[in-house]
């Protein structure tokens, strides 16, 4: 799918190059960074006014930033690309998808954002995310939804859902992205694309910010390629003196793992059952299954097991940390705005939680916390006996357009019952908010608060024609060993991509 040797850059191949590929094209002079940022504009005019994806869009600032270029500085010098709405830019609105920070400016780059300046990224703006990156949808009540390229009556998913539509549908070949329950992955699941979540402690955090949600949340890409995700890895993996977690620095390049086999067969260990009991959908258990039955053709064992980890618990533990969070934001914003926020500020999850968040006792936010080390205790102890972990990404594929999105009515009843109930039964309240989007989400927030990586690989289609993912855990520090495993799904008939896609459909 991604050819280097080519006569003439035009739209339709510009559509079939990935990152690397484009890299390639560039170092050779074969094109010019500002021929790829046009044909990138030029898709960005065609597809945005349906999929509503952008929420800053630097024209002429990247395109003289294009003029600019050295060629030899960064793997990926020249090629177009897009941040999250919660990755700063020095000089760029950056507003986490709330009208509350909407004439927010940055004053520095992040030091994620350094670093994809570093390997020569042009960077043309900012995708859209839900509210504080809250929600596995993209339907901030300020900028409207994102809508997915597969079908516009469907959602890309979120957090990351922005990026992820603008990849889909042909704008960048790759985009910023963050994970914090699987903003990454789940995107990636209902967009069919390959998402990574790394190892936490692997990319760079702040500045002023050693940890993100404790750990939870993990910045990095979402593309069409894994050698895209994997060359990134390489740039982006990091020791941070300041940061809370570390992990050791993988010693190769994860670009050169890629075409190894693996030096004897994998045990995989895979359930399809939700651990939340919620339920799955044909389409998932499919899924998993087909990739059961071709991983078993490569020579590996899989088996169903139990990974021993309280899933319910672990969501209820999950949940306070957000109340936990929210309400230190809340704080940190009425202070710098000299005034208390008001249900009209925000939205209504992020009301909720704030509004939870303040009866989380110290001592109940430090046990939640407690019983991450215990989960990631039993994935250690499964990982003793396989090497990978297999779910589906998703329990079903992409919701509708608003089908996840709280009526007015629904949302004054929400809040109407926070101030009536009791302080042990908010955290109720909020499981039963958050529940409609947890049923179709249930399978990623493990590795999230284990700090495990993980990703989601596009291997399926529903007969309606939505993608659906299917996810890898692995040890912590392993991203290789998915990085392998990824690459050798992408060479097989299994790989979906962007077959099917609509503004892929003429490669």
């Amino acid at each position: 799918m991604y050819h280097e040797k080519v006569i003439k850059i035009d739209l339709q191949t510009y559509l079939q190059l990935d990152a690397t590929s484009m890299a390639i094209l560039i170092k050779k002079k074969e094109v010019t960074p500002r021929e790829l940022l046009e044909l990138s504009f030029q898709q960005l005019e065609k597809v945005n006014p349906t999929l509503n994806a952008i929420t800053n869009f630097r024209e002429e600032a990247v395109l003289q930033e294009a003029v600019n270029v050295n060629i030899n500085n960064g793997p990926f010098a020249g090629v177009p690309f897009l941040l999250k709405d919660t990755q700063p830019q020095e000089g760029e609105k950056v507003t986490s998808g709330s009208k509350l920070l909407q004439t927010m400016i940055a004053e520095q780059d992040s030091n994620l954002v350094a670093k994809f300046r570093e390997a020569g990224l042009l960077l043309m703006g900012h995708t859209n995310a839900p509210e504080f990156a809250l929600k596995n949808i993209t339907e901030a009540e300020f900028y409207g939804p994102t809508r997915n390229p597969w079908n516009p009556d469907y959602s890309p998913g979120g957090s990351s859902g922005g990026s992820a539509a603008m990849i889909a549908s042909g704008v960048v070949p790759m985009a910023g992205a963050s994970d914090g329950g699987g903003s990454i992955r789940i995107p990636a699941s209902f967009s069919s694309l390959f998402g990574l979540k790394p190892t936490r402690g692997r990319t760079p955090v702040g500045p002023g910010v050693g940890r993100q949600w404790h750990g939870a949340a993990v910045d990095f890409i979402l593309s069409r390629s894994v050698r895209d995700s994997a060359a990134m890895l390489n740039e982006l993996q990091v020791i941070q003196p300041e940061a809370a977690f570390q992990v050791p620095l993988y010693p190769d390049q994860y670009t050169d793992v890629l075409q190894l086999p693996f030096k004897k067969p994998l045990k995989i260990g895979f359930t399809t059952q939700s651990p939340v009991d919620t339920p799955v959908s044909e389409d998932a258990k499919f899924a998993v299954e087909k990739i059961a039955k071709w991983l078993e053709k490569q020579g590996h064992h899989v088996e169903e097991a139990e990974n021993g980890v309280d899933g319910k618990q672990l969501m209820r533990n999950y949940f306070i940390m957000n109340s936990g969070e929210i309400s230190t934001l809340f704080y940190q914003l009425e202070q710098a705005l000299g005034r208390s926020l008001t249900p009209d500020d925000v939205e209504i999850e992020t009301w909720m939680l704030n509004e939870a968040g303040k009866s989380v006792s110290a001592a109940e936010f430090s046990a939640s916390l407690a019983s991450w080390d215990t989960a990631a205790a039993q994935m250690a102890q499964f990982h003793e006996t396989y090497d990978f972990y297999m779910t589906p990404a998703t329990a079903f594929p992409a919701p509708k357009i608003g089908e996840l999105t709280h009526s007015k009515d629904k949302q004054e009843q929400f809040r109407n019952r926070m101030a009536a109930v009791s302080k042990d039964k908010q955290q109720e309240l909020i499981n039963e908010m958050f529940l409609p989007s947890l049923t179709y989400t249930p399978f990623t927030q493990l590795a999230n608060l284990t700090g495990q990586p993980a990703m989601s690989v596009p291997v399926h289609l529903s007969k309606e024609g939505l993608p659906l993912g299917v996810q890898f855990i692995a040890s912590k520090g392993e991203e290789y060993r998915l990085l392998q495993l990824a690459y050798q799904l992408e060479q097989s008939e299994l790989w979906v991509g962007m077959n099917g896609n609509p503004y892929f459909k003429n490669m």
